[in-house]
């Protein structure tokens, strides 16, 4: 082999790392070794030359990728400030304030001016008590001890100064958006509806299912409407104008309960449930209270399944608070079972009411008012001065005479 092409052949490596590499780049790699280079590694262009490079210092280089632009440059990801551990320093946390408050509530019902009678006794007087989220209350007392109007008061159904009841912390009869935002529930009554001059308080009869009612309520978790329904054992086939009242009470309740309520007023509404619907109703109520903060006010006269279902009681006589107390305070005043404790105060107030009247002179029982005629039957023997107004399926009043206008509130004699 000729030495010219021995030397093109030792030379072709460093050529093609030429091409790869300059020589500005190559030099400082050679320096950096700190070895001398051979002829056969220097640059065609620099042999037979004194290398520059080889009178430095030994030099390190140091790659700097290029700035990214704004566009494609990456972002850190960001992460939340966690808020500052509560110190003593600043001092403890305002308290919430009670979902429901009652304060020195006075009612009593108007005549047909809008006004109470004259010299009307107050049918509730300087009532007090507040309820906060997840407390469930039992309002008890005897027929016509005023737990009914308490709920109507509380479900915005009755007007009273606004300062007396705070729902939510909003007054209940001013604030509609309490009830059509379905934030504040009431249910109660028998579910019917008056027919005018045809008696009152008459069912349903509308041939519907309880599939169309049910699903018609329209904004409603289609969860939640499926576990109502499964609760309460309704079948939607159910026809209303054939259904019993037990069946058609499951359908008012279900769907009352479709929108997740933050207070639900109760006023006797299981009477007509069987043992397991009622059952299921109290466990699924309770389990609202405990995992969405709700609060329940319940007023019923069966206590079945209720000794630890409520945090609190209330007790309501002559339309006077008479207790306010959590469930365990009763429990360490009374060895009693629940049923048995009521009913020992429902016996109290009706000897000391028997006893009060008896120390005045009064009968056991009021007389008829002098001076009321009746017009017809059937409302004779119930005629009273302050009454409903008409007697069922009659254009009449029952009570005779303009000086008893002003207690009717009847419509027809307001003309």
């Amino acid at each position: 082999m000729s030495t010219d092409h021995r030397s093109r052949t030792l030379t072709q490596p460093t050529a093609r790392r030429g091409r790869l590499l300059s020589s500005s780049c190559f030099e400082p790699r050679l320096a950096t070794l700190g070895q001398p280079p051979t002829a056969a590694q220097l640059p065609r262009h620099g042999r037979g030359l004194p290398p520059p490079s080889l009178a430095r210092p030994a030099t390190t280089l140091v790659y700097t990728p290029p700035p990214l632009s704004l566009s494609t440059r990456p972002r850190p990801p960001t992460k939340p400030t966690p808020a500052p551990p509560a110190t003593a320093a600043s001092g403890p946390q305002p308290p919430m304030a009670p979902t429901v408050e009652i304060s020195h509530l006075s009612f009593t019902y108007p005549g047909i001016d809008g006004r109470p009678p004259p010299g009307a006794p107050p049918l509730i007087e300087d009532v007090c008590f507040s309820l906060d989220a997840g407390q469930r209350c039992l309002l008890l007392g005897s027929n016509g001890a005023g737990k009914t109007t308490i709920l109507k008061i509380l479900g915005g159904k009755h007007m009273v100064d606004p300062s007396m009841v705070r729902v939510l912390g909003r007054s209940a009869f001013h604030d509609t958006a309490l009830t059509s935002s379905g934030d504040l529930c009431y249910l109660g009554g028998e579910w019917r509806r008056d027919v005018a001059f045809a008696g009152f308080q008459v069912n349903i009869q509308m041939d519907i299912s309880a599939e169309k009612m049910i699903f018609g309520v329209a904004g409603v978790d289609p969860k939640r409407r499926d576990e109502l329904i499964k609760i309460l054992d309704i079948n939607l086939a159910w026809r209303m104008h054939k259904a019993s009242d037990g069946q058609r009470r499951r359908v008012q309740i279900c769907m009352g309960l479709l929108k997740p309520f933050k207070v639900l007023l109760l006023d006797e509404i299981t009477v007509d449930l069987d043992v397991l619907a009622r059952s299921n109703l109290l466990t699924y109520l309770k389990k609202e209270c405990e995992e969405r903060g709700a609060t329940i006010i319940y007023a019923t006269h069966i206590f079945d399944g209720l000794d630890d279902w409520p945090t609190h009681i209330v007790y309501i006589a002559h339309g006077k608070l008479q207790l306010a107390l959590p469930l365990e305070k009763v429990k360490e005043m009374s060895q009693l079972s629940l049923m048995r404790t009521v009913e020992s105060w429902l016996r109290k107030e009706r000897d000391e009411r028997r006893k009060e009247r008896k120390e005045r002179g009064l009968p056991e029982f009021d007389k008829v008012v002098e001076g009321s005629r009746v017009i017809g039957d059937p409302a004779k023997s119930a005629a009273r001065v302050i009454n409903n107004g008409w007697a069922a399926g009659r254009l009449t009043s029952t009570i005779a005479g303009e000086e008893n206008f002003v207690f009717s509130s009847n419509s027809v004699l307001r003309q």
